[in-house]
């Protein structure tokens, strides 16, 4: 019986919490794939920087600038959520815009989706952390992977300057 009681209620945690997804997901529209693939991307460096951390730390041990250090772990943890609060001031500015302008009756010349493009931004940030983290590993790494995500980053720069 109480087994049975447990099992009903991991099915509705499962059910809630699949269902919450599910209404941020229709909300969020196409920022919501981005947005999970950039969390993925953001666990993924940071794991990739402890590697190369260890890697360098066991190739230098007696220098002290090298290796895993808590404090470097942590502001990269800061960093992260400043990453996280930065994507949801874009997508409040994309409300706003969108929703609110119109409503008071102000014009909206502005087609840029900041949400959209900030989380682009920070994507390509991510995966050239990770692949400057995999060289730190010492993995050989194709040039021209690094050279096209640089310069698509570039490109997202120049063509959304708004001076």
């Amino acid at each position: 019986m109480f087994k049975k009681i447990i099992m009903d209620n991991r099915i509705i945690n499962r059910s809630v919490f699949t269902g919450i997804l599910a209404f941020i997901g229709d909300r969020l529209g196409i920022i919501y794939p981005a947005l999970i693939l950039f969390v993925f991307l953001m666990i993924l460096d940071y794991i990739s920087g402890m590697l190369a951390a260890n890697k360098e730390a066991l190739e230098h041990p007696l220098n002290p600038q090298l290796g895993w250090n808590s404090k470097k772990g942590l502001i990269g943890i800061y960093k992260k959520i400043g990453y996280m609060l930065t994507i949801s001031v874009a997508i409040s500015m994309d409300y706003i815009i969108f929703v609110f302008i119109g409503e008071i009756g102000l014009d909206n010349k502005q087609n840029t989706l900041f949400g959209v493009l900030v989380l682009v931004w920070f994507i390509l940030n991510e995966l050239i952390s990770i692949l400057e983290n995999v060289g730190r590993m010492g993995v050989q790494l194709p040039k021209f992977l690094v050279k096209t995500l640089t310069e698509i980053r570039k490109n997202v720069d120049e063509k959304n300057n708004l001076e």
